[in-house]
């Protein structure tokens, strides 16, 4: 939460572009988690307990309740006041402004939750792989973005909670494809290869279906 305090304040106060902010809020961080770590870029959690602990041989069971459970928190804060106004400020910067609501406000607040859902999941991650890794984070913004889309593309709804739904069955989705491509023996090395295969078909699946259409009429 604090990271994104930290990235509104650059944004909104000291006139940083949006993705420079992130970008440099980010590169501070790399020495913040290696201090959290014992300036270690790799803990071993083999002996540790862990939220997982109490079901063994089920992992599965807390990692999908602490989803639901996060999700759910989160469609009913984002359908609030607060959480339309965030919601508008994304959509249109300019109309908050003139509707007298503090867009640097909504901005903050957006930024320090989105930061905190972040954290979780490292954290969660972290407990189910039973080892903590500097490098953990690294291309997870794409696997993101591609479960966003995939999500969108499955579930076409303006409502937030099928919105956010789609968000967590695209990234379903987006892992099983993944563990088909395991399946397949394919090289580890070629992971990135299939990962960026997969955001490509993602991001473009909306407009070939468009393309589709129209073909058909």
């Amino acid at each position: 939460a604090c990271a994104g305090i930290i990235t509104a304040l650059l944004q909104t106060k000291w006139g940083v572009p949006s993705i420079l902010a992130g970008i440099i809020t980010n590169t501070g961080l790399y020495t913040v988690n290696l201090a959290v770590m014992g300036f270690s870029s790799n803990v071993n959690m083999l002996k540790a307990t862990t939220i997982f602990s109490a079901f063994p041989g089920m992992k599965l069971i807390p990692a999908m309740v602490i989803t639901l459970f996060v999700t759910a928190l989160l469609v009913v804060f984002l359908n609030t006041r607060l959480g339309l106004s965030i919601r508008a400020t994304g959509d249109n910067p300019d109309m908050v402004r003139a509707s007298s609501i503090n867009t640097g406000l909504t901005v903050t607040i957006g930024l320090a939750l989105s930061n905190s859902i972040t954290a979780l999941s490292g954290a969660v991650l972290a407990q189910y792989q039973k080892t903590a890794d500097i490098s953990l984070g690294t291309g997870m913004v794409i696997i993101g973005l591609a479960s966003l889309i995939i999500g969108e593309t499955v579930f076409r709804g303006r409502k937030i909670w099928v919105k956010a739904l789609g968000a967590v069955v695209g990234c379903i989705i987006y892992r099983f494809i993944i563990a088909i491509a395991l399946r397949l023996d394919l090289p580890s090395e070629c992971l990135k290869l299939v990962s960026a295969v997969i955001v490509a078909i993602a991001i473009a699946l909306p407009t070939i279906k468009k393309k589709g259409g129209k073909a058909r009429c």
